[in-house]
């Protein structure tokens, strides 16, 4: 949001109306939002009408997915952007916020990484690379699957001091206790793979889903970071949206899914890779603590 957009406005706009929801859902208290909406330029009475009908579009919404039958929402991820800072203190570093969706939540962040870790993170992950593998939801293990065409490792949670240092990193960013993380997964991308479009969400339908989420429950969130620039392709898509992040060394893209269902927009792929190569480290997020 910018000061701009709330200058003039003496009723609450659709989006700021979709802001709000979105920040309540995510466990925000109403003062801090009331707050950042005064922050921007809205006048009180304003804010405080956005406030009420921001929760109750949230009631609202829930008891809409009760009805279809949807998985309940649970609280996510979620960065602190609610002055629309251009930058974020991650703890240990400035990271600039590139580029802010609201619904779903996707946030663009450039110098995550600096390039000495990019590079430092592929150097410790190629001799541990094999072919990338997949969630079995049906029977909860692995497996190699043609959607992803790429070779991968895992590193154990706070594993190295580099991965300590990217996932403290993190938690700082989103908001999020790095317990509540899986392991650093670095990707390699030869020229023509790629990775589908799919969802990181476990599917609850599946019969394998309830013993993946025993321990630390359902993903919701996911940070893509790049460790190198291609040449040409391998962006992260989100075929729904319309949108695709270009894989600039450095950068991250960030998005988060209250529930384990198509509904939150987060289907994504990486694109297949035309020239070059790519290197990514992905990091999900979970809603309790995963050992």
């Amino acid at each position: 949001m910018s000061k701009a957009q709330f200058a003039q406005p003496q009723t609450p706009s659709p989006e700021l109306l979709s802001w709000v929801a979105s920040q309540l859902q995510a466990g925000c208290r109403p003062d801090d939002v009331l707050a950042a909406m005064r922050s921007s330029g809205w006048q009180d009475a304003v804010g405080l009408k956005a406030l009420e009908q921001g929760h109750a579009h949230r009631l609202a919404d829930q008891a809409a997915a009760s009805a279809d039958g949807l998985p309940a929402a649970t609280p996510v991820p979620e960065p602190d952007l609610k002055a629309s800072p251009s930058a974020l203190w991650a703890g240990d570093r400035e990271v600039q916020v590139l580029m802010s969706l609201v619904l779903p939540r996707v946030v663009v962040f450039g110098n995550f990484l600096s390039h000495q870790e990019c590079d430092e993170l592929v150097a410790l992950a190629q001799p541990r690379m094999a072919r990338s593998e997949t969630v079995v939801h049906v029977t909860g293990g692995n497996e190699v699957n043609e959607a992803r065409t790429s070779d991968g490792m895992f590193f154990g949670r706070a594993e190295l001091p580099l991965c300590e240092r990217i996932e403290k990193r993190i938690a700082a960013l989103v908001n999020w206790p790095e317990v509540n993380g899986e392991g650093l997964q670095v990707l390699h991308y030869r020229p023509g793979a790629e990775y589908r479009p799919h969802h990181d969400y476990f599917d609850p339908a599946q019969p394998g889903t309830p013993s993946i989420v025993a321990v630390g429950g359902q993903r919701v969130g996911t940070v893509v970071m790049y460790l190198n620039t291609p040449e040409q392709g391998g962006g992260t898509t989100f075929p729904e949206l319309g949108l695709e992040m270009a894989p600039i060394k450095g950068n991250a893209v960030f998005f988060s899914y209250n529930r384990p269902h198509p509904s939150t927009r987060t289907l994504h792929g990486g694109a297949p890779v035309l020239a070059g190569e790519k290197w990514v480290a992905t990091k999900w997020l979970r809603e309790r603590p995963f050992e």
